[in-house]
């Protein structure tokens, strides 16, 4: 069963979701944008026979989490409340699944508290320059000070544009369901939550100076690296996936035709087997 906790991490009330047995081993799965720890509901009834503590957060401005008035929305901030949240339920030692948004987020986790990693999955998640897309590095070049901009970007937090990252890529959209995009429109029309991903899509290209740290984390720490990607991304391209194996030369890749941005959504069947496997050799 699916536990739905929160957690006070720096006057922050942290939604997340938890199963798996307390004293296993942990895996915390980072969801992107613009959804929230919900993204993994299926995958973490997919992994319900492995011994792995599954635990999926919320970020501020995402799903169930509440923030105090004044908060600062940037992804320095929601790595430190990810920080934060895994030092209050005392996970010192844990693997890592990032998708998206959860690159940034997790990957800083990484680079500071190193010893803390011990395998990293890798979701159409990217760290590489040759990862973007054109339509990505056009859209992270935008500037809050550029008339116009303010608007193209809160276009994505439309019923319009959230359905777009879903079943753009994909080769047959039937099989995702509406429930995604509808419930992601729900929580980004909750009260200062399309300011506060406005910040958050104004300050995404804060994340490019980190991408040195973070490979050179991946080439000094070993850890084991699955990557499995949506060919079909209209943002991170699999040139992103194959990248991985630079800095981490024995990491298993695999890139899905048919499947998009949302990969779970639509390649659960094979890609769940995949993460299973990879947790047990862990």
């Amino acid at each position: 069963m699916i536990a739905h906790r929160t957690i006070d991490v720096d006057g922050v009330t942290v939604a997340y979701r938890e199963s798996g047995p307390a004293d296993g081993p942990v895996l915390l799965l980072l969801h992107g944008f613009p959804t929230a720890s919900h993204q993994f509901t299926r995958l973490m009834d997919a992994l319900r026979d492995t011994p792995y503590r599954l635990i999926a957060p919320d970020y501020p401005g995402f799903g169930r989490t509440d923030t105090p008035p004044g908060f600062t929305y940037t992804f320095d901030r929601l790595a430190d409340i990810v920080e934060g949240f895994t030092d209050a339920l005392a996970l010192d030692r844990f693997a890592l699944y990032v998708f998206d948004f959860g690159a940034p987020v997790g990957l800083r986790l990484a680079a500071r508290r190193p010893e803390r990693i011990t395998g990293l999955i890798v979701q159409n998640a990217n760290a590489y320059d040759e990862g973007l897309s054109d339509d990505a590095r056009q859209f992270a070049a935008l500037r809050r000070d550029v008339p116009g901009n303010e608007e193209r970007v809160r276009g994505l937090f439309t019923l319009e544009g959230t359905r777009f990252q879903y079943e753009t890529g994909v080769a047959d959209p039937a099989l995702i369901s509406p429930d995604n995009w509808t419930l992601d429109v729900h929580y980004l029309g909750l009260p200062g939550r399309q300011d506060a991903q406005a910040d958050l899509a104004f300050d995404y290209s804060s994340n490019f100076a980190h991408c040195p740290a973070w490979q050179a984390w991946l080439r000094a720490s070993g850890v084991p690296v699955l990557v499995v990607w949506g060919a079909g991304d209209p943002f991170f391209t699999p040139a992103g996936a194959k990248a991985y194996l630079r800095d981490a030369p024995g990491a298993d890749v695999h890139v899905f035709e048919g499947a998009g941005h949302f990969a779970l959504e639509t390649h659960l069947d094979e890609i769940a087997p995949l993460i299973a496997a990879f947790l047990t050799r862990l």
